[in-house]
């Protein structure tokens, strides 16, 4: 087959978990449009379907095989070639690739930037590839997540990540910025900060945190309106940081910080780096000198050994803060992970139980908090139109999209997409707003 002959096939990708790994995608599908493929959404068309998995828990797991097995079945369609990538192939290459030997190719993590070359190799073509650090958005064109580090160092006793994408690793800060500034040329104009853990940004590269530094130089790009950040580890989160989000008109009043737990026990057996006290301190310095900060934080409830007690406390810390976006995860008792082997595994019937419980909780929390915010002006950045609902879908500061509570607009209203708005919420109802173009 010649070159030509291959470019004439469709190229389609599955993406699936955290934005991290959408990131990975994203710059996968730059290098193969960079090439000289069509990129298409839809999967039947597709000649070559890359899907791309998370393995962080079991139930991404099986969402991942799920999606491989549907991959498969296009096969009786367009689909010449499955190629797997992402976290599951990190995680169980061995055990998967016996499981479904259909798959052309598993490719790793650390060979993502080879995924053109993977192609070639499938379809026996011998060509030259040019370097691009061009990326195919699988977002709204206005938005996009700004990958700063990959792996980790904290090694919770839970968590699969380090073995999975390993130690942390900084992205130097010039190449963040060209990335940023290519980003925005495209269109962007939220740029959402992530890592497996944010504030630790630099210390591997730099011996000392460089999110500051880092955050000011990307605040310098003009397209660029607003910049949000994920993954705040709550040890990091400092006055520095915290004087620096609410005097920079361009970084979100927002932040998210996951706690996992409060009881002083958990934490410790989690091995996470802060304590009950500091976790404690940590919320109320931001609730009294920074009202204007949302919190955004995940807990996991049943994780081993967690008593009655100790489930009951987690629930009222959420009645004593009122934390405004808060989600939660049964925990998952993952292989090769130090809880997978601590003793007092609560019963995934108490786990669940206990989920349906907390969640109610925060959903009435969430309803307070809410319904006082009818009547605010607010800007929000349209996001896209629902031909189901007929109307627009919007975000504001305190609300990550995709995540947290949407902003509806008529579908009369004279609005575009991907365009800030000042907006009057005038309803709150069925977890979402309702707003009023100004």
């Amino acid at each position: 087959m010649t070159k030509e002959e291959l470019l004439t096939k469709k190229v389609s990708a599955i993406s699936l978990g955290c934005d991290k790994n959408r990131v990975d995608l994203e710059n996968m599908l730059g290098k193969i449009k960079h090439f000289g493929f069509e990129i298409t959404e839809e999967i039947e068309d597709a000649n070559i379907i890359i899907v791309n998995t998370c393995a962080f828990i079991q139930p991404a797991v099986k969402e991942g095989i799920d999606n491989i097995l549907l991959a498969l079945k296009q096969k009786k369609n367009a689909c010449e070639k499955v190629i797997v990538c992402g976290c599951i192939v990190e995680r169980y290459e061995n055990e998967i690739s016996k499981e479904i030997p259909e798959v052309d190719a598993y490719v790793k993590v650390s060979e993502n930037s080879k995924i053109v070359e993977k192609i070639l190799e499938l379809y026996e073509v011998d060509a030259k590839i040019k370097e691009t650090s061009a990326r195919v958005l699988t977002t709204a064109p206005h938005i996009a997540y700004l990958k700063i580090a990959d792996g980790c160092d904290n090694c919770c006793s839970y968590c699969t990540i380090p073995r999975i994408r390993g130690r942390y690793k900084s992205t130097p800060i010039d190449d963040l910025v060209k990335e940023a500034k290519n980003l925005a040329e495209q269109g962007v104009k939220e740029l959402i900060v992530v890592a497996q853990d944010t504030t630790r940004y630099g210390t591997d590269i730099y011996d000392k945190p460089m999110l500051v530094p880092l955050l000011e130089k990307l605040c310098q790009i003009k397209e660029i309106k607003w910049i949000r950040l994920h993954y705040l580890y709550p040890e990091m989160v400092n006055v520095e940081l915290l004087n620096f989000i609410v005097n920079q008109p361009k970084i979100c009043d927002y932040i998210d910080i996951p706690l996992q737990h409060i009881d002083e026990k958990i934490l410790k057996s989690m091995n996470r780096r802060n304590n009950e006290e500091q976790a404690r301190e940590l919320v109320k310095m931001i609730k009294e000198n920074y009202p204007q900060i949302t919190v955004r934080t995940t807990f996991i409830v049943g994780y081993p050994g967690e008593s009655k007690k100790q489930f009951k406390k987690l629930v009222q810390f959420l009645k004593d803060n009122n934390l405004e976006n808060v989600g939660f995860f049964p925990y998952y008792k993952e292989e090769k992970t130090k809880a997978y082997f601590l003793k007092k595994q609560n019963t995934n019937y108490k786990k669940l139980l206990r989920l349906k419980k907390i969640q109610k909780v925060q959903y009435q929390i969430a309803n307070n908090i809410n319904s006082s915010r009818v009547g605010e002006e607010i800007m929000v950045l349209v996001d896209k139109f629902d031909n189901q609902t007929g109307y627009y879908i919007c975000h504001d500061e305190a609300n990550s999209p995709n995540i947290d509570f949407e902003i509806l607009l008529d579908g009369n209203s004279d609005v575009v997409c991907g365009n800030f708005y000042k907006v009057k919420l005038v309803d709150y109802q069925n977890q979402t707003f309702i707003g009023e173009v100004l």
